[in-house]
């Protein structure tokens, strides 16, 4: 049974209202530290549940859209004028394993304020900042307008700069100003690929650009295809577009750090997988992809290999692995699409995960550099968090790291091209290197004595929370810091057996995977649910 319309266009605008309107309640509450994080953490559930819902639903009954307002005809060619939200299986997928690592975050945030922060600490603007940045994330994954999509990537860029230079310390500065003229860079360029595309269609809507853009010569077609694709590419770091992720990142706290690296980069790749399927299909641009892939996979294990810090390491592989979704994207099969889609997601919970075990290592041991670090296997729940998801990563079986490998290497194969097969073995060698990374970090702040350390005699001072607050001292000077957080703790556990779920129940999730490859690659559904009528 169909649900009923009354309450589905609702339900569908909630991951994006109850944060915002949590945001202003915050604002409203700063004096009160409880009340914003019980606000926050209940906006994000809230957010959750009804991602849990979208997921549901979309399984059982396909595609919804709702037009704000209820403006416009829904025939072709007058579709909505207003701004369309559009709930897929593949959106629905994206809001369910973002909110999780959202709520997660912000719990560890919690949690790391509580025990170790300060009078000082900025957590009256944290709290609102972040919750304006989960409703830019779940905007952006329900878009059905590329001007709405445009907004969505403006309140993150918007969210992540207040977010990446908390305390205004001058590295944070330094990145935070890296960032953001990087970011303008990208946003001015997808603003003139929106005043292209409106000029050659005479719309913003995705779908009916999709109807549109099927009588436009090619040359024009592929022309707002690339510079598109250099939007996306950016908010994505694909290579060469990716120089400016690795210098960002590593500054921010940890609970920030931790939510760029999962959610940020996956909004550009989100995006080039909608412009690929919906608006230009037909894989005119799949040779370029394919080399971007493989420059982005090798360049960036490359230099992951060359840090000895864990969190500029992390960023490394971050960039690194983002080449394995553009590798399944351009093969422009529905079964490399579905594996690029469940790498997505795998991604999205390893990484997070990494980075916030980063933040316990920082806590407890003084520091993120491995010329710092040792003997941590001293700590065995440290030791579990931090091998469970580093397998994964590196793809050893019977993760989901290598779950989703094997299916990109499979699509790749199915393919046959000389290209694609010089990327299933860029693949296998990124792969091997991403293993070698994370033994490197394990050998050497894990299993070796911190005595051998080349300055394991140093660490910071005491642990911070938001603010940058280190100040180098004798490590043994240093103050007991006490037992881990169970508030930092727990989300984290909770994010491995999240990353884990991938692994245990492969199957069905690739099952489900396969239906939303289907989906999106037959647009009629998406330009139906849009559009009414046949959708063309």
């Amino acid at each position: 049974m169909i649900p009923q319309t009354s309450w589905v266009p609702v339900l569908i605008t909630l991951p994006t209202l109850v944060p915002i309107v949590a945001a202003a309640l915050t604002l409203l509450g700063g004096r009160s530290p409880r009340f914003q994080r019980a606000i926050a953490v209940g906006a994000i559930s809230v957010a959750f549940i009804a991602s849990c819902l979208l997921l549901y639903l979309t399984n059982a009954h396909g595609t919804f859209a709702v037009t704000i307002g209820g403006w416009g005809d829904k025939g072709f060619p007058n579709g909505p004028l207003g701004i369309t939200l559009v709930v897929d299986q593949l959106a629905a997928l994206m809001l369910v394993v973002s909110t999780i690592v959202l709520l997660c975050v912000v719990v560890y945030a919690v949690g790391q304020g509580i025990r170790d922060g300060t009078s000082q600490q900025p957590v009256s603007i944290f709290l609102p900042t972040y919750l304006i940045l989960t409703a830019g994330v779940c905007n952006a994954f329900l878009s059905g307008d590329l001007f709405n999509l445009y907004v969505s990537f403006e309140v993150l860029l918007a969210a992540s700069f207040v977010l990446l230079t908390l305390g205004a310390s001058p590295e944070r500065v330094r990145a935070g100003a890296s960032y953001v003229m990087v970011s303008m860079v990208s946003s001015l360029i997808f603003l003139s690929g929106i005043a292209f595309a409106y000029a050659t269609t005479g719309t913003l809507n995705l779908a009916e650009m999709a109807a549109r853009l099927d009588h436009v010569p090619d040359g024009t077609r592929n022309a707002l295809y690339a510079v598109l694709l250099v939007a996306f590419g950016i908010k994505a770091a694909v290579f060469p577009l990716s120089t400016w992720l690795p210098d960002s990142y590593p500054t921010a706290p940890a609970p920030v750090t931790a939510v760029f690296a999962g959610l940020l980069t996956k909004v550009g790749v989100y995006a080039i997988i909608r412009a690929h399927t919906l608006l230009f299909p037909g894989g005119s641009m799949d040779n370029v992809l394919l080399i971007a892939g493989l420059l982005t996979m090798l360049i960036g294990i490359f230099g992951a290999i060359a840090q000895s810090d864990i969190k500029r390491l992390l960023s490394f592989t971050l960039v690194s692995h983002i080449g394995y979704m553009v590798f399944g994207i351009a093969l422009s099969s529905r079964f490399g699409l579905s594996a690029a889609i469940y790498y997505v997601a795998h991604h999205i919970l390893v990484q997070t995960t990494l980075f916030l075990v980063v933040g316990l290592i920082e806590r407890q041991a003084g520091s993120s550099s491995l010329r710092r670090l040792g003997g941590l296997i001293a700590t065995p729940v440290l030791a579990a968090l931090f091998l469970i998801p580093a397998l994964n990563l590196g793809g050893i079986p019977p993760f989901s790291g290598f779950i989703g490998k094997v299916a990109l290497l499979e699509a790749g194969a199915q393919d046959g091209s000389v290209l694609a097969w010089v990327l299933v073995v860029g693949s296998v060698v990124t792969s091997l290197l991403t293993l070698y990374v994370m033994a490197r970090v394990w050998t050497k702040g894990f299993w070796r004595a911190r005595a051998d350390a080349p300055e394991g005699d140093l660490a910071d001072k005491a642990p911070s929370a938001l603010i940058d607050e280190s100040t180098d001292i004798a490590f043994d000077d240093r103050a007991d810091v006490g037992r881990m957080p169970i508030g930092m703790v727990i989300p984290t556990a909770v994010m491995v057996a999240a990353g884990l779920v991938l692994t245990l129940w492969a199957g069905p999730i690739i099952g489900f995977t396969d239906r939303a490859a289907a989906d999106i690659a037959d647009r009629g559904i998406y330009m139906q649910a849009v559009l009414g009528g046949d959708g063309r």
